[in-house]
């Protein structure tokens, strides 16, 4: 009775649906997080009478044929990168991107990660880090006497001096580009990596044609809709309890067979 696996292949389907539901639900508050999303396919199909097949000696053609599907599998979790809010922090060391774009990131490696997510800070040599103290490139240095650091929209890193009027430009962040974000690969603590699905990342200054601009002092909120995530839900529930109901009425059907004399 392919009913059964057929359920089996649906409630496999919403479970793994309920799984990225609940990630993007526990990442709510995640600086910087882009909601997943699934997409389901159909399985293949068993073909009993083979659509556009000849009927009869005369070349009668059937116009529907009979084809059994054989259920549902996962075809992909992918990001929506939409624009999160944008939240006031006061930090002069908290970015945000407004717009297009990805910070880079050097990881112990030596490879280059990106990410949304702009909380960071100074190590003791005065160089912009993440959280994890990983060097936000180019690599921009804030000198010690330092007693002011501004970010303007085009990336550009200026500080006040002791003594000095004018502002000292110590840097020029640039952030990247790809030609499909969605094939970026995550590796966990906010950062992506390059995937040949990707394609190479394109890197130039922020607000230059195509590339979103700095805004210091605030951070990019997660993308997720609560209300939304709350609805897919139980959309999903219904969904597997429905699958669940194919699989005992199934089993009924069977033990009906079996009482059969």
């Amino acid at each position: 009775m392919r009913s059964l696996s057929i359920a089996a292949t649906g409630m496999l389907a919403q479970q793994r649906n309920v799984e990225v539901v609940s990630n993007n639900l526990a990442n709510m508050n995640t600086t910087g997080y882009m909601r997943r999303r699934t997409e389901f396919h159909d399985l293949l199909y068993q073909n009993l009478r083979r659509v556009g097949s000849t009927s009869s000696d005369d070349g009668s053609v059937v116009p529907s044929g009979v084809q059994i599907g054989l259920g549902v599998k996962l075809a992909a979790v992918y990001r929506i990168h939409e624009q999160g809010n944008l939240n006031a922090t006061d930090n002069t060391m908290d970015m945000a991107i407004q717009g297009k774009g990805f910070f880079q990131i050097e990881l112990p490696s030596g490879d280059t990660a990106y990410t949304r997510d702009g909380t960071f800070q100074l190590n003791a040599d005065g160089e912009i880090v993440t959280h994890d103290g990983y060097s936000v490139l180019p690599g921009i240095t804030v000198p010690d006497d330092a007693i002011d650091v501004t970010i303007n929209q085009s990336g550009e890193v200026l500080v006040k001096v002791q003594g000095q009027v004018e502002l000292q430009n110590v840097g020029q962040l640039e952030i990247a580009t790809f030609a499909n974000e969605a094939g970026l690969e995550a590796v966990g603590s906010n950062l992506l990596t390059e995937t040949p699905a990707s394609g190479a990342p394109t890197v130039s200054s922020p607000q230059e044609p195509g590339y979103g601009s700095i805004l210091q002092g605030f951070l990019e909120t997660s993308n997720v809709n609560a209300v939304e995530e709350i609805t897919n839900l139980i959309s999903a529930q219904r969904a597997y309890e429905m699958n669940s109901k194919v699989i005992q009425t199934a089993d009924e059907m069977m033990a009906t067979l079996n009482t059969t004399r």
